[in-house]
């Protein structure tokens, strides 16, 4: 048990340890002292508010992260996440603040309206792939400019809301019954206090929600067992009565509408937002490539590298005004990811090094001759 520990810490420790020597040269070379500018990240971060700011960053991340990790699982690179949660969340912003429903309605209904319109534009990508064989990496990379340009002329000619004039490219404000409830009353109740406007954003359990259906539908049921067969063996898939065309196709879906969820949070929790517009966070389905490499795919790994993407974050943001650059965040981002993709890679081969010669052993026949025995007497049975 402790070994199997040992493993699997044993390549994030390296990246993290890595990640700090780079940080650290290149804030020698900036004239820095690297000590003083690590304190001066913990004491950004060593505060319940920047906690609470940690966790809502991580959320949208997380998100970015499984839904990526989705098409991973079969071989599949989606890497157009960010086009269709953009996307999704201009219809999702639009669709919410045009109709009028009941919160146990108004909020299912942008759930729906994000996942509908993030699967739909991720699943031209699988109907090219399986029609015409059109690689899944080069058409999503592609769908993300149409989609980023698409949002920007829907949202200038058709989705912006007329009020002050239009001056602002935005949607309307999301009504009440569409917003979901701060969680602070919930952990009040366990004794944390809060400061004022700070706010533990109530996306939250549809964060946790996603990773336990993630890990239950792709580990442990039989959908997940095809969807892993089509993507290592799509020859060895049909044999079985697997249609692997048929998975691309669901898989690229089901990747696409948990993308299209990445941008919820802001439109339907976050008070700072709650509607789509150039303020918009552009960026984090890209971030989300990156989390499930650290994450390897798995809810909880995705979970902590968000948690530490979001740190880095949090914690590097004083070290602007303290004279200390603030690309070294992105450094230590960067080299992070990876040192960690490297030595994730290093264990592996390493363990399967070690497999395959404990297996070598174990099958092996001892090709020694029998040993003689005595002849019985004529007659005699021995």
């Amino acid at each position: 048990m402790l070994e199997r520990i040992w493993r699997a810490s044993l390549a994030p420790l390296v990246a993290a340890a890595a990640a700090i020597l780079i940080s650290s040269i290149a804030l020698f070379i900036s004239g820095n002292n690297p000590v003083n500018a690590f304190l001066e990240m913990w004491k950004t971060i060593d505060s319940t508010q920047s906690v609470v700011i940690i966790i809502n960053t991580a959320v949208p991340l997380y998100v970015s992260g499984v839904a990526v990790a989705i098409g991973f699982k079969m071989n599949l690179f989606n890497i157009g996440s960010n086009g269709q949660y953009i996307l999704a969340a201009l219809f999702a912003g639009w669709a919410g603040a045009a109709v009028s429903l009941p919160p146990l309605l108004h909020v299912p209904f942008v759930f729906l309206v994000a996942m509908s319109v993030g699967g739909s534009w991720a699943l031209i990508a699988g109907i090219l792939n399986v029609t015409r064989n059109v690689n899944v990496v080069v058409s999503t990379i592609m769908l993300n400019y149409i989609g980023i340009g698409l949002t920007a002329f829907l949202l200038s000619e058709y989705f912006r809301d007329d009020a002050n004039g239009g001056l602002v490219a935005q949607t309307k404000v999301m009504p009440k019954s569409a917003q979901l409830p701060a969680l602070n009353p919930l952990f009040e109740l366990f004794g944390f206090n809060f400061a004022p406007g700070v706010q533990v954003l109530g996306f939250l359990p549809f964060a946790i929600l996603l990773g336990v259906l993630y890990y239950i539908l792709l580990n442990r049921s039989l959908f997940g067992y095809e969807l892993k067969l089509s993507g290592m063996n799509a020859d060895a898939a049909l044999s079985a009565g697997v249609n692997p065309k048929k998975m691309v196709l669901i898989t690229l879906f089901m990747s696409g509408a948990v993308a299209g969820m990445i941008g919820l949070p802001f439109l339907i929790a976050d008070p700072t937002f709650l509607k789509y517009g150039d303020a918009f966070p552009f960026q984090l389905g890209f971030t989300g490539l990156g989390l499930a490499l650290l994450g390897r795919n798995s809810p909880v790994g995705i979970a902590a590298a968000a948690v530490v993407w979001a740190t880095i974050e949090r914690a590097t943001q004083r070290l602007g005004p303290l004279g200390i650059p603030p690309e070294i965040g992105k450094i230590l981002q960067g080299s992070f990811l990876l040192a960690a993709v490297i030595a994730y890679e290093v264990v592996r081969r390493r363990n399967d090094a070690a497999a395959a010669e404990e297996a070598a052993r174990a099958t092996s026949v001892d090709r020694s001759p029998p040993p003689q025995t005595e002849p019985s007497p004529i007659g005699v049975s021995s």
